[in-house]
């Protein structure tokens, strides 16, 4: 505990999005600290994209082989085609009959018992590496990316414990084979050895250490944005937080309604003045300006 207590606390950050705390010290060279944030950062998107195939398994079964993707029951009788590895690859069970609207997926969807399994595992994954850890003071290692990576591993194999096909996109983010090349997920990865780091407006320059960024508190904290190199500086961050923005605007926005209030009051309270009263100079004219009725 004290050693953590220690560490230089740095908010990672992707353009304005808060990503994860990380932990290290200011005498770590920039170019480790890139690798180990960027490794981490990766991580996390790995765990994403892994729940988000757990949670179509669950609805619709394994992958089908590429040849057999979005191909109607006549075009793969046609071209008699068989999907061997769903046939082996069964899930513990059984299974029941799911079939997938867009036919990636064999419809062959595992049972409720596996399928709850499944699905709290991959929560408490997301959990692990949730961007509310920041919030929480939380940070996340790669001791926790693996972590989670082997519960994950561990529900799929209770729920195939024969294994998975080798074109499964979940076995080959487990065995980090996955190819990404040419989607939408791709865009968001930083190469390892594409990757820049930003404090303060400034790049930080590989060669150097931390502390000649940080200062040689070990207690500081830091916010860090990562991008892709050549992508040129991100923005720089507020000078007040989103929530203070908020309770600003609301503070003016109030009183500028106490003022309106108060201006209104104050031309409406003339009404009530002598002066304001348009027969007033005629009585004054006529000496009845003074008149009072009532019994004396």
């Amino acid at each position: 505990r004290q050693a953590a207590q220690s560490m230089v606390v740095i908010h990672i950050k992707k353009g304005d999005q808060s990503q994860f705390l990380f932990e290290t010290t200011v005498a770590q060279p920039v170019d480790d600290f890139i690798a180990q944030a960027v490794q981490v950062y990766n991580g996390r998107l790995k765990i994403g994209r892994i729940c988000d195939e757990i949670s179509e398994l669950e609805k619709h079964g394994l992958t089908l082989p590429p040849n057999m993707q979005g191909l109607t029951d006549e075009q793969v009788t046609e071209l008699k085609l068989r999907d061997e590895w769903g046939e082996k690859c069964t899930p513990s069970g059984g299974f029941v009959e799911s079939r997938d609207p867009i036919g990636r997926r064999n419809g062959r969807a595992p049972t409720e018992n596996i399928v709850q399994v499944l699905s709290k595992t991959r929560k408490e994954a997301r959990q692990m590496i949730s961007k509310d850890l920041v919030a929480a003071g939380q940070a996340v290692n790669m001791a926790r990316i693996q972590e989670a990576l082997q519960i994950l591993s561990g529900a799929m194999t209770i729920a195939y414990p024969m294994g998975l096909p080798p074109h499964e996109p979940i076995r080959m983010e487990l065995q980090n084979e996955e190819d990404l090349s040419g989607t939408q997920a791709s865009l968001g990865v930083i190469p390892p050895g594409d990757a820049s780091a930003w404090f303060s407006g400034k790049e930080m320059q590989a060669g150097k250490l931390l502390s000649d960024y940080l200062g040689r508190n070990e207690k500081c904290k830091a916010i860090v944005k990562l991008a892709k190199r050549g992508q040129g500086p991100p923005a720089r961050e507020p000078v007040v937080s989103e929530q203070e923005q908020k309770e600003m605007m609301a503070f003016y926005y109030r009183k500028q309604q106490e003022a309106k209030k108060l201006e209104e009051s104050r031309d409406d309270s003339y009404m009530d003045s002598e002066w304001a009263d348009s027969q007033q100079l005629r009585r004054a004219f006529h000496g009845l300006s003074d008149i009072k009725w009532g019994p004396k």
